[in-house]
C-alpha cells in the first residue's frame, strides 16, 4: 500500500485546522455563557430554573465541542505522522468519501458501521 505524505492531506489539514479554530472559539462563547461572564445569574427563582436547563444545554455543547477538537487534533497528527485515511481498526484505507464527509473519521465505514459510529 503506498504510504501517504502530509502533502497528500495539506488541504484536508487546512480544514481540519479551520474546524478546529471555529470549535474553540464556539467552545469558548459556550464557557463564557456558563459562567456567566456577560451578566450575572438570575435572583428569581423561576429564571434560575430555567437558567440551570440553558446551562446543562451548554454543557453538554460544550462536552461534544471538546470531543470533536480532540477528534480533529488526532487527525492532524495522523496526518503528521503519515497515518491518516489509514482505519484504525482494521488497517484498510479509508474511502476517500468518506473522509471527505468526516475529515477527523479513524475508521473505514464498515468498521464505524459494526461498531456503531
Amino acid at each position: 500500500m503506498e504510504e501517504k505524505t502530509v502533502n497528500d492531506y495539506e488541504e484536508i489539514r487546512g480544514n481540519l485546522i479551520g474546524m478546529l479554530e471555529e470549535l474553540n472559539d464556539r467552545l469558548s462563547k459556550i464557557t463564557d455563557d456558563v459562567k456567566h461572564t456577560e451578566e450575572p445569574p438570575e435572583k428569581d427563582f423561576a429564571e434560575q430554573a430555567v437558567q440551570a436547563e440553558n446551562d446543562e444545554v451548554l454543557d453538554f455543547l460544550g462536552n461534544r465541542a471538546r470531543s470533536e477538537i480532540a477528534q480533529i487534533k488526532d487527525a492532524i497528527a495522523r496526518i503528521d505522522s503519515g497515518h491518516y485515511g489509514i482505519c484504525q481498526s482494521c488497517g484498510e484505507p479509508i474511502a476517500k468519501a468518506r473522509l471527505k464527509a468526516l475529515p477527523y473519521s479513524n475508521l473505514c465505514i464498515k468498521c464505524a458501521s459494526q461498531q456503531g459510529c
